[in-house]
């Protein structure tokens, strides 16, 4: 059964099309996991919302913005989103919860300018799959970095977040020949990879699974990858059921992380930068690629400090994009640690009663 209880309606998620917007890290290793905070065993909540999405509707949306171009298409999503807003208190919520700790003004319209976002986002994907690549125009920033690693062959882990588009950073590896394999959930995998080949036969990106079992192969997988001169995504702002995780400052909270990106790394011993692929709006993303560190460096005897320390670094260079970018944050779910989302009262009915609201409706 869905985490969604009845009468919130459908969550955000379900806009998803085409490549995965998630993915996740493996779990720690039983004699090198620090002895920091652990999911719960159950379902973590982000992953309970079921995903509706079907290859069907992504075959209809595609042959919808094929014939008809990307203006009609965003009008239709526009639609989609503002449905799925008004439904969705769960959603409402979680945007009045990140905005609030930003700072930032709460209502139904902020929420739905959210909830486009990612929307728009994920019908762009579309057109990044099948190589429509003259709608849109993107800036670059670190892009030399990568550039090095290539003509040097070597292997690094791209640490990303729920914050704009992967699909941007995905067409612009395909553009520069890029080996890149984003890591994500099993059973999300062999869909994904389905939908890849179909609108782009061509393409370098393939899905790296990760299920409830088979960390030896897992790790072998990766390990041959990098060694290869390969690039592996890894979205680290989610947590796994049953796995450490690190108690990070996030926006003036406390939010939980997975430690598995920073022990997964130290025991590979490769590079970790730090990417992100912002939406600016109109047809324009902009891509950033950010040292993070040469080398996970988690010593004998310190190890739990050390992962602390990498993980705060992370919260804190994300926290500086969600402040350069709120609308790209899509995380649907209360982020922060239980002390911490438990909002007032009469805040959290402001943010589930759509006839609230600080703005005036988006043109």
């Amino acid at each position: 059964m869905s985490a969604r209880q009845a009468g919130e309606g459908p969550a955000p998620e379900d806009l998803r099309l085409g490549v995965p917007e998630g993915a996740e890290v493996p779990r720690a290793l039983p004699d090198t996991a620090p002895q920091t905070s652990s999911a719960s065993a159950s379902t973590p909540h982000w992953r309970a919302e079921e995903e509706r999405g079907s290859i069907f509707w992504i075959k209809a949306m595609v042959i919808f913005a094929t014939m008809f171009g990307r203006g009609p298409a965003r009008l239709i999503v526009a639609f989609v989103a503002f449905y799925f807003t008004l439904f969705s208190a769960k959603a409402r919520r979680a945007v009045h919860v990140f905005r609030r700790h930003l700072g930032e003004p709460t209502g139904f319209w902020a929420a739905y300018r959210q909830v486009l976002r990612f929307a728009q986002c994920s019908l762009d994907t579309l057109f990044f799959l099948q190589g429509k690549t003259k709608y849109f125009t993107v800036s670059r920033n670190g892009h030399q970095h990568l550039e090095r690693l290539r003509e040097t062959k070597t292997g690094v882990i791209l640490l990303g977040a729920h914050l704009g588009s992967f699909s941007a950073m995905r067409m612009q590896s395909a553009k520069e020949s890029l080996p890149l394999h984003p890591v994500v959930y099993t059973k999300h995998a062999k869909r994904f990879n389905r939908v890849i080949e179909e609108l782009d036969p061509g393409s370098k990106v393939s899905l790296i699974e990760m299920g409830d079992g088979g960390e030896i192969d897992f790790m072998l997988s990766i390990r041959e990858k990098l060694e290869a001169g390969a690039m592996i995504a890894i979205l680290g702002d989610r947590t796994q059921a049953g796995k450490k995780n690190v108690t990070v400052d996030f926006l003036g909270g406390k939010a939980e992380v997975p430690a598995g990106p920073y022990l997964l790394a130290s025991m590979l011993r490769c590079p970790v930068y730090f990417t992100a692929g912002l939406y600016r709006g109109d047809n324009h993303y902009e891509l950033f690629c950010i040292p993070f560190a040469e080398r996970i460096d988690l010593p004998r005897g310190k190890r739990e400090e050390g992962i602390q320390r990498y993980a705060q670094q992370y919260a804190d260079q994300l926290a500086e994009f969600c402040r350069n970018a709120p609308d790209n944050w899509f995380n649907f779910y209360d982020f922060w640690a239980t002390s911490e989302q438990d909002a007032p009262q009469e805040e959290a009915a402001k943010a589930s009663d759509p006839r609230t609201s600080d703005q005036a409706p988006p043109r």
